[in-house]
C-alpha cells in the first residue's frame, strides 16, 4: 500500500479543453502527460518524485482507456531501457526516478539511448534532491546531462510553466532525436496551483502496432562504426537542432525590466527564491515585478548563445544564479561571452556559496553584495522589508544536533538492539549499511554502521571482507533494496564467491523507505501486479542454504538468530530475515479504522506501555537499546531519588519492544503492558471494579503493621 491515495485526485486527470486544473505539481505532471499523447510510462519511486508513481499506480484504469501502457520498474536501470521503445518508433515515452542516484543506476541504458537518438520523444522526469532537505550525496543532473547530451529543463516553479516543459520536452526530443531531461526540484513536485486543461490523448501511434509492425536500424545500436557516427550526429545535427527549438520556441524568458547595467540570469527552478529574495531587499513585489532585468534559464543543458550574448551585451555586469557546484553554467557563461567579445562582467560563486541550497536568505546576502558594488544607486532606492535575523553563531553551537532516526513502534528499531545486545557478548562487528530507514541506525542510541554504498548493496559492500577471521562482516538489507539490486549484486555474489559473512534482511511487506509500494514480496494482493513472492524462497532459489526467519519484534529470537549466524561453523552466507510491518503505514491504515469503530460505540482494545515509576531505577538502559521516540524521561516522584526516570508518553502504538528491550537485556522490572478499553462492557465494569477492590486489600493489608512485623 502507498503511503498516500491519489483515487480521488486523479479524477482531475479526466478534466477537458478549457476546464481549470486546479492541483499539486505532481499530478500537473501526470495531466500533462496524457495530454502530450505519452505511448508508455515507468519509473522507480524516490523522493521527492515517489508520489508521481503512486499518481500513476492509482491512475491507472485512465491510462488504459487512453492505451497507455505503465509499469512500476524493478529498478531506475529497468525504467531507463524502456526508453529503447523510442528507438526504432514514433512512441512517446516517459520514466522517472529519483537523481542524483537513480540516474547514476540507470546511466548503462542511458548511455546507450543518447547515443543511438530516439525518433519518438523520450522524456526522463528527474526528481533533484539537493539542497537542506536532501537524504543523499549533494550532486547535480547537469553533470550527467553534458557527459552524455541529453537536454536538461529545470522549469520555474509554476504549474503553468511545468505543463508546457512536459509538452515542449516530448517535442524538443523530437526535434533533435535526444532524450530530454526534465528536472524537478521538491517546490516543484509539491506545490499547489492551477492551469487551464486540454484534453487528453491517445498516442498517436502505440505499442501494438509496433509488436505488430516491427522495424530494426542496425545504425541506432551502439556497436563499431555505428557508435562513432553517433557522436557525429550529436555535434552536427542534434545540437544545432536542440538549440533552433529552444530559440524558436521561446522556452527560456525574458522577465522583469526590459532597461538596466545590471542583470541576472538564474536557473529556472530557483527563480520564485530569487523573487523572494529581491522582495526581501526591497526590490520585487510578491508577484514578481521587479526592474532589473532577468534571463530565465528553462533549458540549462544546452545554453543558447545569441540569447545570452543579447542579454548581457548592454550591461556592466550580470549576477550568475547556478545553484550548487561545480559552477558548469557560469564557466560556460564566461566562454560565450569572451568568444563573442562581450566584456559584461559574470558574478556568481564568488558572491553566492559555492554548494549548499540557494534558500531566499543565501540569495538575499549575494544580490546585496552585488548589488552594492555593481548597482549602488539601485540600491540607495529600495526598501527592505523586514526579514528573520540572523542566528548568532554562539547560538548555534548550543543547539543540540536532531538527527533523523525510527518512527514510534518501527519494525526496524528491534533488530539493532538485537545487534547491540549480541555485541556485547561477541563484540563490535563490522557493519555494512544500506540505502533505507534502516540507515538511522547509524544515529544515536544504536551508532552502529561502518559503511553504506548504496540501495541494495548492503551485502557488496562487504565483499572485501570475505576472508578468514575471528568475526565475521555483518550486512543490512531491506525488501525494497534487496528486489532492486540486492538479490544479485549482494546474495548471488555472495553464494558466488562462498562468502561466510551475515546478512540481516529487513522484510517490511512493501518498499516501506519510499511510500509503501508493492515490491514482488509484498503480502498484499494487487490486483496489476503479480506480488507473494517470499524472499526466503528467492535467497534458497540463488544457493543460500542456512536462512532463518523471525518477527522482528521478537527480540529474543532475533538475537539468537544472530548469535548463531555469527558462531555458526556451516559455511556460506548466513541470511536472517526480519519480518515486521512498516509501523508508519500501518497507523495510517489502521487508526482511522478503530476510530470508527470507538465512534460507532464498538468496544476496541488498545494496548499500551508504561513505566512503574516506584520501580524505575533511573539507570536509562531501555532507553539506550530501543530510542523509540515515545520512550523518554520524566522527574522522578520519589524526592529521596534524584535521577530522572523512564517514561512512555501518549504517543505509544503498543508494539512492546520497550518490554522486550526489559526482558531480552535483563533490566528493571518496571515496564508494564495496560490494556485500553474503549466503551466498555458491563463485564468490564465490574472486572474493574472486582481487580480495584483486591488491589486495595492487599494495599491495605500490607500497610498494617502486624504484616510489616512478619515480613
Amino acid at each position: 500500500m502507498a503511503e498516500r491515495s491519489f483515487k480521488e485526485e486523479v479524477k482531475k486527470l479526466r478534466l477537458t479543453a478549457g476546464e481549470e486544473f486546479r492541483g499539486e505539481g505532481i499530478l500537473a505532471v501526470t495531466k500533462a502527460l496524457l495530454q502530450s499523447g505519452v505511448a508508455y510510462v515507468g519509473g522507480y519511486q524516490g523522493a521527492p518524485i515517489s508520489h508521481l508513481m503512486d499518481v500513476l499506480a492509482d491512475a491507472e484504469e485512465i491510462l488504459t482507456d487512453l492505451g497507455v501502457h505503465f509499469e512500476a520498474s524493478a529498478s531506475e536501470a529497468a525504467a531507463g531501457a524502456m526508453l529503447a521503445a523510442s528507438v526504432n518508433y514514433p512512441l512517446r515515452g516517459a520514466v522517472t526516478w529519483k537523481s542524483t542516484v537513480g540516474t547514476n543506476v540507470a546511466s548503462d541504458a542511458l548511455a546507450n539511448v543518447a547515443s543511438g537518438g530516439v525518433k519518438g520523444g523520450a522524456l526522463i522526469i528527474i526528481g533533484e534532491d539537493y539542497g537542506e532537505g536532501s537524504s543523499i550525496m549533494q550532486e547535480r543532473s547537469h553533470a550527467f546531462a553534458m557527459k552524455s547530451q541529453i537536454w536538461l529543463m529545470d522549469p520555474r516553479p509554476n504549474l503553468e510553466m511545468i505543463v508546457d516543459s512536459v509538452e515542449k520536452g516530448f517535442q524538443l526530443s523530437e526535434a533533435s532525436s535526444t532524450p530530454v531531461m526534465l528536472e524537478l526540484r521538491i517546490r516543484n513536485c509539491h506545490m499547489y496551483g492551477r492551469f487551464i486543461a486540454k484534453d487528453n490523448r491517445a498516442p498517436e501511434f502505440s505499442i501494438k502496432q509496433a509488436m505488430e509492425t516491427p522495424e530494426r536500424d542496425v545504425s541506432r545500436i551502439v556497436l563499431p562504426p555505428y557508435n562513432y557516427m553517433h557522436e557525429k550526429e550529436k555535434l552536427e545535427d542534434r545540437w544545432p537542432a536542440a538549440v533552433k527549438f529552444i530559440r524558436d520556441n521561446k522556452l527560456n524568458e525574458f522577465l522583469g525590466g526590459t532597461t538596466g547595467d545590471v542583470g541576472i540570469v538564474v536557473q529556472g527552478g530557483i527563480y520564485n527564491t530569487l523573487i523572494r529574495a529581491l522582495e526581501l531587499i526591497g526590490l520585487a513585489d510578491s508577484f514578481g515585478n521587479t526592474d532589473i532585468p532577468i534571463y530565465v534559464m528553462n533549458v540549462t543543458y544546452p545554453l543558447i548563445p545569441e540569447e545570452l550574448i543579447g542579454f548581457c551585451v548592454d550591461k556592466r555586469a550580470v549576477l550568475m544564479v547556478e545553484e550548487g557546484q561545480p559552477d558548469y553554467i557560469e564557466q560556460n557563461l564566461h566562454s560565450i561571452l569572451r568568444k563573442a567579445d562581450v566584456q559584461t562582467k559574470v558574478i556568481g560563486k564568488d558572491v553566492l556559496p559555492m554548494a549548499g541550497e540557494y534558500t531566499s536568505e543565501a540569495l538575499r546576502k549575494g544580490l546585496t553584495s552585488f548589488l552594492e558594488t555593481h548597482a549602488a544607486d539601485l540600491m540607495a532606492t529600495a526598501v527592505p522589508i523586514s526579514h528573520a535575523p540572523d542566528v548568532p553563531a554562539e547560538l548555534l553551537k548550543k543547539l543540540p544536533p536532531r538527527h533523523p532516526g525510527f518512527c514510534t513502534g518501527c519494525p526496524e528499531r528491534p533488530v539493532f538492539t538485537a545487534i547491540k545486545l549480541i555485541e556485547r557478548e561477541l563484540g563490535p562487528h563490522h557493519i555494512s549499511c544500506d540505502i533505507g530507514c534502516h540507515l538511522f541506525s547509524i544515529n544515536a542510541p544504536f551508532n552502529l554502521g561502518n559503511t553504506t554504498m548504496g540501495y541494495g548493496l548492503g551485502f557488496s559492500g562487504a565483499s572485501a571482507f570475505n576472508v578468514k577471521a575471528d568475526k565475521r562482516a555483518i550486512s543490512i538489507m531491506g525488501d525494497g533494496g534487496f528486489w532492486h539490486n540486492g538479490l544479485t549484486s549482494g546474495v548471488g555474489n555472495a553464494v558466488f564467491n562462498k562468502s561466510d559473512n551475515v546478512l540481516v534482511i529487513v522484510d517490511n511487506n512493501y518498499a516501506a523507505a519510499t511510500g509503501g509500494q508493492d515490491i514482488l514480496s509484498s503480502r498484499a494482493s494487487n490486483p496489476t501486479k503479480s506480488t507473494n513472492h517470499p524472499i526466503a524462497k528467492a535467497v534458497r532459489g540463488v544457493g543460500v542454504k542456512w536462512i532463518r526467519q523471525t518477527r522482528s519484534y521478537d527480540l529474543t529470537k532475533m538475537r539468537d538468530a544472530l548469535r548463531d549466524a555469527l558462531t555458526s561453523k556451516e559455511p556460506g552466507p548466513k541470511v536472517i530475515i526480519a519480518e515486521g510491518e512498516c509501523m508508519l503505514n500501518l497507523q495510517r491504515r489502521e487508526k482511522p479504522k478503530l476510530n470508527a469503530r470507538i465512534k460507532s460505540g464498538e468496544r476496541v482494545v488498545k494496548e499500551r506501555f508504561y513505566v512503574d515509576s516506584d520501580t524505575c531505577t533511573g539507570d536509562h538502559a531501555c532507553v539506550r537499546l530501543s530510542g523509540c521516540p515515545s520512550l523518554t524521561i520524566k522527574d522522578n516522584p520519589n524526592p529521596l531519588k534524584r535521577d530522572p526516570i523512564a517514561y512512555v508518553d501518549s504517543s505509544c502504538v503498543g508494539c512492546g519492544h520497550c518490554g522486550e528491550v526489559a526482558h531480552a537485556a535483563v533490566l528493571c522490572p518496571s515496564f508494564a503492558r495496560v490494556e485500553l478499553i474503549h466503551n466498555p462492557t458491563s463485564t468490564d465494569r465490574i472486572m474493574d471494579r472486582v481487580r480495584k477492590g483486591v488491589i486495595g486489600f492487599l494495599q491495605k493489608l500490607t500497610a498494617r503493621p502486624a504484616f510489616n512485623e512478619v515480613a
